[in-house]
């Protein structure tokens, strides 16, 4: 799907352009369109990318048939930002998927290439037909409201990761399984990629908000510090749940090892308890002695009764003396 978005030097809106138009108003320095690709054939993009607006075919290659991390290239009339959103897989608790957007922003005009539905940038392209004073601002302003929107849809992901570590916590304590271990690993991985995203995102921002780059306006540079130090804020609060993470995994570890030693303490004791009425009924069911005298006595009534309170009360006794010493 290809969208066009552009407002006139006399500060009209206008979205039903077609591609014919869009060359003869990147000469226009008073207006600033905006032009969208969502999960459109790369074939159909790369003539519009390289013939109308005339970029690089590298810069080009890099957004049409390459997956890269959040980076910062500047072409002199141009900048090519690889930015990434954060979304939570809800099939699995815990874990992230990124959606990369493709970013260049001259003096009066901004494009934008993702394969997929985008919320934040969705957001950001309503609130424009709502509000145009959005992108009344300049190209410059505009990208910052883009990645604002972006940086704080962060803040959702970390909210889900924080409520998805608490309910495997309390599972830990009620009642583990190895899917609570599944569920943990499925965080770390999450909290992981979530950094590896926001580290090299946080660098974009901090180059936007002071370098000196011809496309962006010296008094913008206020509002990309801003962002970056959500991202800062973000990164340490990644590090915090990563550490929260680790104290999980930790802690089903060692429930799961009590849990274990309790079992084995439990058989234990059944053993130790069954093992002298194993003694004594081994001992008269011995059959390789040959009797040299009557023993019509030893298998009279009395001797079976006395025979059978030894038996009961002998593992009675040591299951007390076992609570005696705290071994219970």
């Amino acid at each position: 799907m290809l969208r066009i978005m552009y407002i006139t030097p006399k500060q009209e809106f206008q979205t039903d352009l077609s591609l014919e138009d869009i060359k003869p108003l990147l000469k226009v320095p008073e207006g600033l369109i905006w032009v969208d690709f969502e999960a459109t054939p790369p074939e159909d993009d790369a003539p519009i990318l390289l013939d109308i607006f005339g970029f690089h075919p590298l810069a080009v290659d890099d957004a049409l048939q390459e997956s890269h991390v959040p980076k910062l290239d500047d072409w002199g009339e141009y900048l090519y930002i690889v930015l990434h959103s954060v979304v939570s897989l809800p099939e699995n608790d815990g874990d992230l998927d990124t959606l990369e957007l493709d970013v260049f922003i001259g003096q009066n005009y901004i494009v934008t290439h993702h394969d997929q539905p985008i919320s934040a940038l969705e957001h950001v392209w309503s609130t424009c037909q709502r509000d145009d004073r959005l992108i009344k601002n300049g190209a410059d302003h505009l990208l910052y409201r883009l990645i604002d929107e972006i940086v704080a849809s962060y803040m959702t992901v970390v909210d889900a990761l924080d409520d998805a570590i608490d309910r495997a916590e309390a599972q830990i304590f009620t009642r583990p399984t190895p899917r609570t271990l599944e569920r943990i690993f499925s965080l770390k991985r999450g909290v992981l990629r979530l950094r590896r995203i926001i580290g090299p995102q946080r660098e974009v921002l901090n180059k936007l908000a002071r370098d000196d780059y011809e496309v962006i306006d010296a008094r913008a540079r206020i509002y990309f510090r801003d962002i970056y130090d959500h991202l800062v804020r973000l990164y340490d609060i990644a590090e915090s749940i990563r550490d929260l993470v680790g104290g999980a995994l930790d802690t089903y570890l060692s429930v799961i090892n009590n849990r274990m030693n309790d079992i084995m303490k439990t058989l234990t004791i059944i053993t130790t308890l069954f093992m002298p009425i194993s003694f004594v009924t081994g001992f008269f069911g011995m059959n390789f002695f040959q009797a040299v005298a009557p023993l019509e006595v030893w298998t009279g009534l009395p001797v079976f009764l006395v025979t059978l309170v030894v038996m009961v009360l002998t593992p009675v006794s040591m299951f007390l003396w076992m609570r005696r010493r705290g071994w219970q």
